[in-house]
């Protein structure tokens, strides 16, 4: 990839944002709170705040009846104080009058009753109601404030959830759904459901009235129906947004790899991905694992627009809703938010900025606790933090040069957890790819993370497991992918199904891409836990693996077709079979890991992988263990982030010769790099 330009995510305030979500709402009845957090909002160098969120009963607080007056007064504050608001729409959370007077937009389960009005998001998107009065509330806000100086971004509802509503107007919404997916033909969908099985068949649209389990295909189409959904509203909730303020970039906060919501249909019409994170910091022995899953969903947010994303959410504390709640330990706070920079984010924002005195929330970390002191340790954390985003500047906008690309599709995570069979309980998709990831990351290899409608052809390696949903032409596109030089990586469980979740015909991997691996599956084999298979090194296999290694859950019984073995099955009538193949294929190559291999083994695969091919890092050299070493770039400009996620002082070398400045410290520096315990240093310097 050529370098670009930066280009800021907003050119007339181009800088990292600092800030969070701010509830001033509840406490109007103390004025002197809301004075106090505004001098707190400078001690803490902030610069953008979310306002509005949950606000809709305090703005309407009856039918038509409006008042903003007090958030009149607040933006003239932000705007006063030179900073910005992350203006967001009420929808997430509707008044109670809303759900009295109109009882339609309640959701309904799927036994036919309606929710009480409680918690939030619990409104049905489809109801014409919902949408009309979320239409004039965001019309009146982007009428008021289209002009107003502190107005920077729309976040627009708040965290969409994916919980279905079954009512008779979501019913005829889905049939028309189907209609249009289906091309008006019910036999088109008989056949896409295989409903002879069973004698599902469907005789006429009407029938359709609940979703049934045992018909895979419908099912999938329903969690594709909840996500088209989604999009529509938001797409009507953003109607007035992009009539008044067409150059006011829209958002929506995201959750990682939420299974609810197919977030790549959100993608094409969003301006800025944005997402909430919070890691369970410090729950396991090392950071290795948290610090390199929490990668992932930066990586994702970022390559969802191709841009810098924006950590609309986290903590610099605690949550309140794990298991276990544990306060960040001191440093974690600042290396786990330049962390986000590193992998892209022009922003580091929290929920919340003051804690609530009450409700469900109440003992959720925040930047001004109970005792609204600047004096703690969190605050403080919270206040160096932001004098270093400031230093920081001149990263907005950079990108992350990528030559590797890993995929993590929704609707093949969808059928993966509607299949039955091999094995019913222990699955594991996403923690599949986060595996292959986390040895990415290991090695300071940047990574788009893509869906399997993504372009392939701008990267060098391809990692695709456990792709069992191969939709029609993906196979065509891989094939291509691998026949102009592309290195692809499948494995067990692949090529299994269509769009439609029907069997591909003629063997699997299906469609083109068994010739793309050079093999068939034959038969999956599946294990108990006590059961035991290995695999183990063929001799003079490409990769220079040696050794033995544990299989669990599953192996595939391979028959190779043009494909070389590498690894081997010891155990059962398959012993000494092929388990990991390559295979040639074009000017590229194919990798089949046919049985899903304990550790070490991936990160034993990976070092042969990154040698044969050539693949580069972030920072030449040894990098110790833990730390982890991220690169932005800027036209001809480059920024490495290294991280300690470590308790332990590491020590970087840089290559010979080569001076960078350290953007934190302002100075130039060259030879070691030293890190403290949760360490972070930022080192400017140019491209090459």
């Amino acid at each position: 990839m050529a370098p670009r330009p930066p280009a800021p995510l907003f050119p007339a305030f181009p800088r990292l944002l600092h800030g969070g979500d701010y509830n001033p709402e509840q406490w109007l009845h103390q004025p002197e709170v809301i004075v106090a957090d505004f001098r707190l909002m400078r001690e803490a160098k902030c610069n953008a705040m979310s306002v509005g969120i949950f606000s809709w009963a305090m703005l309407e607080p009856e039918e038509g009846r409006f008042d903003f007056a007090w958030l009149d007064g607040i933006m003239s504050r932000l705007a006063n104080q030179n900073m910005k608001a992350v203006l967001a729409t009420p929808s997430g959370a509707k008044p109670a009058w809303l759900s009295l007077k109109y009882p339609e937009i309640r959701r309904m389960n799927d036994q036919g009753l309606r929710d009480p009005h409680r918690g939030r998001h619990n409104h049905c998107r489809t109801s014409p109601v919902y949408r009309e009065k979320t239409a004039i509330i965001n019309r009146m806000l982007a009428e008021r404030y289209k002009d107003h100086p502190a107005l920077l971004l729309w976040h627009v509802s708040n965290e969409y959830s994916g919980d279905p509503c079954h009512c008779p107007l979501c019913f005829e919404a889905f049939r028309q759904w189907l209609k249009q997916r289906y091309h008006g033909n019910l036999e088109e969908l008989n056949q896409a459901w295989w409903s002879t099985f069973w004698s599902h068949r469907f005789s006429q649209w009407e029938e359709i009235t609940a979703i049934d389990p045992s018909m895979h295909g419908m099912v999938l189409d329903w969690k594709r129906f909840i996500t088209d959904q989604a999009v529509d509203f938001f797409r009507n909730e953003i109607e007035p947004l992009r009539e008044f303020t067409p150059n006011v970039p829209v958002t929506i906060n995201m959750m990682g790899t939420y299974m609810g919501l197919n977030y790549w249909k959100f993608a094409p019409y969003i301006d800025i991905a944005s997402w909430d994170s919070y890691p369970a910091w410090h729950s396991e022995p090392d950071e290795f694992r948290v610090a390199a899953d929490t990668a992932f969903n930066h990586d994702l947010n970022r390559s969802f627009k191709g841009q810098p994303f924006l950590l609309m959410e986290s903590t610099p504390s605690q949550v309140n809703w794990q298991p276990i709640c544990k306060p960040k330990r001191p440093g974690m706070h600042i290396l786990s938010s330049l962390q986000a920079v590193a992998h892209g984010a022009d922003s580091v924002q929290y929920f919340q900025w003051r804690k609530s005195r009450g409700s469900s929330e109440k003992f959720h970390g925040a930047v001004v606790d109970h005792d609204g002191s600047a004096e703690n340790r969190v605050f403080q954390e919270v206040a160096r933090l932001g004098s270093m985003l400031e230093k920081l500047a001149p990263v907005a906008g950079s990108d992350t040069p990528a030559e590797i690309a890993v995929v993590f599709d929704w609707e093949n995570a969808w059928a993966i957890d509607g299949h039955q069979g091999f094995q019913n309980r222990e699955k594991h998709y996403g923690d599949e790819v986060r595996a292959h990831y986390r040895e990415l990351w290991r090695r300071n290899l940047a990574a788009d993370v893509v869906d399997a409608d993504a372009d392939f052809s701008r990267y060098k390696l391809v990692i695709a497991p456990m792709l069992h949903m191969v939709r029609t032409g993906a196979d065509r596109r891989l094939a291509d992918y691998v026949r102009q030089g592309g290195i692809l990586l499948l494995s067990f469980l692949s090529g299994m199904v269509n769009e439609n979740d029907l069997c591909w015909l003629g063997g699997f991997p299906g469609g083109e891409l068994a010739a793309v691996a050079g093999l068939r599956v034959t038969e999956t084999d599946a294990f108990y836990p006590d059961q035991r298979q290995t695999v183990h090194a063929v001799n003079g296999n490409i990769l220079g693996l040696r050794g033995e290694y544990d299989v669990q859950h599953y192996a595939d019984l391979i028959q190779l077709k043009g494909a070389e073995a590498v690894m081997a099955y010891g155990q059962e009538f398959y012993a000494n079979t092929p388990a990991v193949t390559v295979h040639a294929f074009g000017k590229g190559a194919c990798y089949y890991l046919g049985a899903r291999v304990k550790e070490p083994f991936l990160t034993d695969f990976y070092t042969g992988l990154v040698k044969r091919h050539s693949l580069r890092s972030a920072v030449q050299g040894q990098i110790p263990a833990g730390v982890s070493a991220q690169l932005r770039r800027a036209g001809n400009r480059t920024f490495l982030f290294l991280m300690n996620f470590t308790t332990e002082a590491r020590a970087v070398t840089l290559p010979v010769g080569q001076t960078c400045r350290d953007l934190l410290e302002d100075r130039d520096i060259s030879g070691t790099v030293k890190l403290p315990a949760y360490g972070v240093r930022v080192l400017a310097g140019a491209a090459g």
